[in-house]
C-alpha cells in the first residue's frame, strides 16, 4: 500500500502553476493586526476541518519584533499535541533559497560569480550545458530538463525510497528518453525564458561543492546556518526525521490517510527540496535572506531583478521570479520568499524587503492546485492572510 500511495504523490511533486490573488471572504486588507491574526487562525481551523485537510498547521508571523505563533489541528493524527515553532519539518523546494543563500554568499566572497559556467565548474556535464550560468540556474532561466519531471526518475524512486543516489546522478535522469532530445538537448535558448526545473538548483549545489571542494551540507552549514543561528536546520540524506517533528500525511481515501514523513529520502530532491528545519528557523531565515545579511548590495540588487514566473506551488497575490527568491505582490504589500511542497508537507516563507515583517506557514500535507484545487485555494488564501498579518502589525 505505501509504495502505490507514494508512486501517486510523487508524480505531483511539481505542481501546475495558477496565476492570481484572492482573499478570504470578509476579509479586507486593510483590517488590523487582531482582526487579520483573527481571521488567520480562522482560516487554519477552517483549513484543517476541510475533507482532506491536513491533521495540523501552524503560522509564525513576525511584526517587528513581535512574533505571534497561530495553530491549527494536531503535529500528529489521532494526537493532541499541536505543532510547535520548534518541531521540525520539511520544507521541501523552500531549500532553493537555502542554497540561493549560500550561493549568493560565495559571491560575495569572489569564490563564485553569476556568470560562472557549468563548463567552468562541472565539465562532465552534458556539453550542451556548459555556457548556461549560475546566474540562469538561480533564475530558473537555464533550459535545462527538470530531472524530478523524468519518467526514469520516478521509476527509480519507487524502487529504492529510501536509498537515494549521489547527487549528481540525479542529473543523469534527465538523459533519458522522452526527456532527452539529442537534437534539443535545452528545452530553450538559456536566459530566453523562466521554466521551474529542480535540475537547477542541484547544479547549483554541485558548484558550490566544486568551487569550494566541500561538501554542499558543510558549506551550507558554515557560511549560512551558523552564521543565522538555525540550529534546527539540517540537509540529511536519509528519510528520518530528527524529534520532535510535525509528521506528514498523505490522504488516501476511503482508507485513512497515511504518514508519509519517513516514507522517502531527502537525498531524492537533496538541494532542490532536501532540508529539514523548524517553523521558527524558518521565519528566522527569511528575514536574513530578504535583508541580504549574507552577502553584498550588488549581488542583492541582481537577486531582486525579476522576471515573469511562479514558485510551485504558487504563492499569493502576483507571483514574479529572482534569483532563488520570488516576489508576491499582495493588497497587504509586496512580500519576497519561496514556496515548497513535497510528499507530506506544504510550506511558506516571506518577509518584507527590509527583513522588519515575515511570515513562515506549514501544513502537514502536499497540497498543490494538480493535487486538490479546491484546498490550495484555501491554502493560498492562508498565504495572503499570513502576510497581511505579517505586514500590518
Amino acid at each position: 500500500m505505501k509504495s502505490a500511495l507514494s508512486a501517486r504523490r510523487l508524480a505531483v511533486l511539481l505542481s501546475a502553476v495558477v496565476t492570481g490573488s484572492l482573499l478570504l471572504p470578509g476579509f479586507a486588507a486593510g483590517a488590523n493586526h487582531s482582526s487579520t491574526r483573527d481571521a488567520l487562525e480562522t482560516a487554519l481551523d477552517r483549513l484543517v476541518s476541510s475533507p482532506n485537510g491536513p491533521p495540523g498547521a501552524i503560522a509564525v508571523v513576525q511584526h517587528g519584533a513581535t512574533v505571534s505563533v497561530v495553530t491549527a489541528g494536531a503535529a500528529q493524527a489521532g494526537a493532541a499535541t499541536s505543532p510547535t515553532d520548534s518541531d521540525h519539518i520539511r520544507v521541501a523546494s523552500v531549500s532553493k533559497a537555502f542554497g540561493g543563500a549560500a550561493a549568493l554568499a560565495l559571491i560575495a566572497r569572489h569564490t563564485l560569480a553569476l556568470d560562472d559556467t557549468i563548463g567552468k565548474w562541472l565539465p562532465s556535464l552534458p556539453k550542451a550545458w556548459d555556457a548556461v550560468t549560475l546566474g540562469e540556474l538561480l533564475h530558473h532561466t537555464s533550459g535545462i530538463p527538470d530531472f524530478s519531471a523524468c519518467p526514469s526518475f520516478h521509476t527509480a524512486v519507487i524502487a529504492s525510497l529510501l536509498n537515494p543516489p549521489p547527487p549528481q546522478q540525479l542529473l543523469s535522469y534527465v538523459e533519458n528518453p522522452p526527456c532527452y532530445n539529442a537534437e534539443m538537448p535545452l528545452a530553450f535558448m538559456p536566459g530566453t525564458k523562466y521554466e521551474y526545473s529542480n535540475s537547477d538548483n542541484v547544479i547549483v549545489g554541485l558548484m558550490i561543492e566544486a568551487a569550494t571542494h566541500e561538501d554542499y551540507s558543510s558549506i551550507m552549514s558554515a557560511i549560512v546556518l551558523q552564521p543565522l543561528g538555525l540550529s534546527g536546520t539540517t540537509l540529511p540524506s536519509s528519510a528520518l526525521m530528527p524529534a520532535p517533528y510535525v509528521h506528514g500525511y498523505a490522504p488516501d481515501p476511503p482508507q485513512a490517510r497515511e504518514d508519509v514523513s519517513e516514507a522517502l529520502a531527502a537525498g531524492w530532491s537533496w538541494a532542490s527540496g532536501g532540508v529539514v528545519s523548524t517553523p521558527a528557523d524558518a521565519n528566522r531565515f527569511v528575514r536574513a535572506y530578504v535583508r541580504g545579511t549574507l552577502t553584498n548590495s550588488a549581488t542583492r540588487a541582481k537577486q531582486f531583478q525579476f522576471v515573469n514566473g511562479s514558485s510551485e506551488p504558487p504563492g499569493p497575490g502576483t507571483n514574479s521570479a529572482g534569483l532563488a527568491i520570488f516576489r508576491y505582490q499582495t493588497p497587504c504589500g509586496t512580500v519576497f520568499g519561496h514556496t515548497g511542497n513535497t510528499l507530506g508537507y506544504t510550506q511558506f516563507i516571506a518577509a518584507s524587503a527590509s527583513g522588519g515583517n515575515s511570515v513562515s506557514i506549514t501544513v502537514n500535507e502536499q497540497i498543490t492546485p494538480k493535487t486538490d484545487q479546491t484546498l490550495f485555494t484555501q491554502l493560498r488564501g492562508i498565504f495572503e492572510l499570513g502576510v497581511c498579518a505579517a505586514t500590518k502589525g
